[in-house]
């Protein structure tokens, strides 16, 4: 199902995908990449070509030597994506030792936490993030040296220029990276942490190096492709997409250190490839909606032809591939050719998405209707699923056979197939060595036969494209037995209308179903302009009965896509926001539900006991709601 948003997907294999270690991939591509940029911030105010990247990193890597860093041991590093970041990291891992990244909004507890599992004696740092570095360093004495990247280096602290300056006389880089093996820890991925501490998920060079694989062989990706850099690298997902992959695929990483202006940074990169979670994409979707709706006739009419023509051509391609049509006619693909070549190729351009050779969307589940917008776009926007234990590999929809609604089959070398109760059983060369300190957790993580447990239940289809339903833990069972996917329902509140940012739906062992509801402030903001309220206080807007009106209808809405037994019959809006890192949030945005019904529980006692809001009648909701 290609589409005109597709560029050639590569004439050149990268020559690097063979590696057995992420060290051997750098060095090849290195050398092969030479003068073509690999690391940059936007405008170019700061470039490492791959030969640039490749001397740093021998300078950097001598001087951590000198601080004792050595193979087997560890670095944490923490810090916002920067090029500091890259050079830090493969720096570390040339030495054999293992990086491992925290998140920017862990506090000095979790810092403390992680650093001492992972028995780090070198830690390396933003100035910002260095007062609660060392406020955690009151608990870890094990730590030595505390490098910061940015100026004015803090008393007690090294620059980077301190560390290259370690160099011991006679330290032989080659030799040192040479010894680094396929089963070497490259890197520790500490999960979320939704149910209890995080576990340090240890994979190696050869886990990440056959992952790329996999995905290489479903994907193909492009020799020197380009890539943004904003989602934390501490989710294995922007370590592998671009921090991994470059080295393997001779890709150019640009710098986005906040994550909500990427949007702004895709004119300028023209990703090759585009990864996000759902709701990057959702709010991505509210926005083009927004616009178009706030374009002048003349110039909105097009767009909406050209669109509605574009869904109609995609829900034909896919009942088709369900086997449900013959799928789209001549005179529709005409129509398309058309609206493609007058209209939406321009809009691509606009977005900066018109040289995308793929793009996907994963972590949570995403709604049937963003993708189906987006590929009425032009964009052959798709689902995969993968996890830190898998290194983030697993199953990929192939690019000219999409099916929407589906995590795609499994990637060439995985062994995928489902317990008695549904659970995703996995078995490849890209899972996991193991949890670092915790063997009980380990054994259990694995079947006798070498599976990996994943907690995800699923399903495959008869193409074996497998669907994810939710969390094995997370299922709602409700007073009469009824299994439901809270995350499904959560995505169908969160893309009914403008207003509702975040949804935690509640019903376990309860009679039906409730929600607890956040506002989304962008959409709040567009929302008060338009009927004329005061944006300065957002918790005052979640009181007014226009906002409590709209969002009402947005439940009914959502209701309206979902069964019966799945709808929401009381809701509470929050005035607050949930921020990722916070009471409610992990840093990759995963609702933390045990301590979420803890902390709500009157509010959530006093919906079960007729309190809150109700849906809005059937008349109301009929209403037009767009995002």
């Amino acid at each position: 199902m290609a589409t005109t948003a597709q560029v050639e997907r590569r004439t050149e294999r990268p020559p690097a995908l063979d590696a057995r270690t992420a060290c051997e991939a750098f060095q090849i591509t290195a050398r092969a990449m030479g003068d073509a940029p690999a690391l940059r911030t936007r405008g170019d105010q700061v470039v490492y070509t791959w030969r640039e990247y490749d001397r740093r990193v021998r300078e950097i890597a001598a001087g951590l030597a000198g601080l004792g860093l050595e193979r087997g041991r560890t670095i944490a590093l923490m810090m916002s994506n920067r090029p500091e970041f890259h050079l830090i990291d493969a720096a570390a891992m040339h030495l054999g030792a293992t990086p491992h990244s925290i998140y920017n909004t862990c506090s000095p507890e979790q810092i403390a936490y992680q650093v001492r599992d992972a028995d780090s004696h070198v830690i390396a740092c933003e100035r910002a993030f260095e007062p609660r570095i060392r406020e955690a360093l009151r608990e870890l004495p094990m730590v030595e040296h505390v490098i910061v990247v940015d100026e004015p280096t803090p008393e007690g602290c090294l620059s980077l220029e301190e560390v290259a300056a370690r160099a011991p006389s006679g330290f032989d880089f080659e030799a040192t990276w040479r010894s680094v093996g396929e089963d070497d820890v490259l890197t520790l991925i500490y999960t979320s942490g939704t149910t209890g501490p995080p576990k340090g998920v240890e994979l190696t060079h050869g886990n990440l190096c056959a992952g790329a694989r996999s995905y290489d062989a479903v994907l193909k990706f492009p020799l020197g492709g380009r890539v943004v850099s904003y989602l934390p690298m501490a989710h294995i997902a922007e370590r592998a997409v671009s921090h991994y992959l470059p080295m393997l695929c001779g890709f150019s990483a640009t710098s986005c250190p906040d994550p909500r202006e990427v949007v702004a940074y895709l004119p300028e990169v023209r990703p090759s490839w585009f990864f996000a979670p759902p709701r990057v994409w959702e709010k991505l979707r509210a926005g083009l909606q927004a616009m178009v709706a706030n374009l002048p006739e003349d110039r909105r009419h097009p767009l909406e032809r050209a669109l509605e023509v574009g869904l109609r051509r995609t829900r034909a391609e896919q009942a088709a591939f369900r086997g449900e049509g013959p799928g789209p006619d001549e005179r529709l693909l005409a129509e398309w050719r058309e609206v493609d070549e007058q209209v939406l190729a321009g809009a691509r351009a606009m977005l900066g998405m018109n040289e995308l050779v793929m793009c996907n969307v994963g972590a949570a589940p995403c709604p049937p209707e963003v993708i189906e917008f987006f590929h009425a776009l032009g964009i052959p926007l798709a689902e995969l699923w993968g996890m830190s234990e898998t290194a983030g590999a697993g199953t990929c929809n192939p690019p000219e056979r999409i099916k929407i609604g589906t995590v795609g089959p499994p990637l060439p070398g995985a062994e995928i197939k489902l317990a008695s109760d549904g659970e995703i059983l996995i078995r490849a060369p890209f899972v996991m060595r193991g949890y670092r300190n915790k063997p009980d957790k380990t054994r259990e993580a694995f079947t006798d036969d070498g599976f990996l447990r994943t907690g995800d239940v699923g399903e495959f289809d008869d193409d074996g494209y497998l669907r994810i339903v939710d969390r094995k833990k997370e299922l709602i069972i409700n007073a009469a037995g009824k299994n439901m996917s809270p995350a499904n329902i959560e995505a169908r509140l969160k893309t009914a209308g403008p207003l509702i940012g975040q949804a935690a739906v509640i019903g376990d062992r309860r009679p039906y179903n409730v929600a607890l509801l956040t506002l989304d402030l962008d959409g709040l903001q567009a929302f008060a302009h338009e009927h004329q309220l005061d944006v300065s206080d957002p918790a005052q807007l979640a009181r007014h009965p226009l906002v409590i009106q709209q969002v009402r209808r947005e439940v009914a809405l959502a209701n309206e896509r979902l069964a019966r037994v799945e709808q929401i019959k009381r809701f509470a809006l929050l005035a607050e926001q949930w921020e990722p890192g916070g009471d409610e949030l992990t840093p990759t945005m995963k609702l933390k539900r045990k301590p979420i019904e803890q902390k709500y529980a009157k509010i959530i006692e006093e919906l079960y006991s007729g309190g809150g809001e109700e849906p809005a009648p059937v008349s109301e909701s009929a209403e037009s709601v767009s995002r």
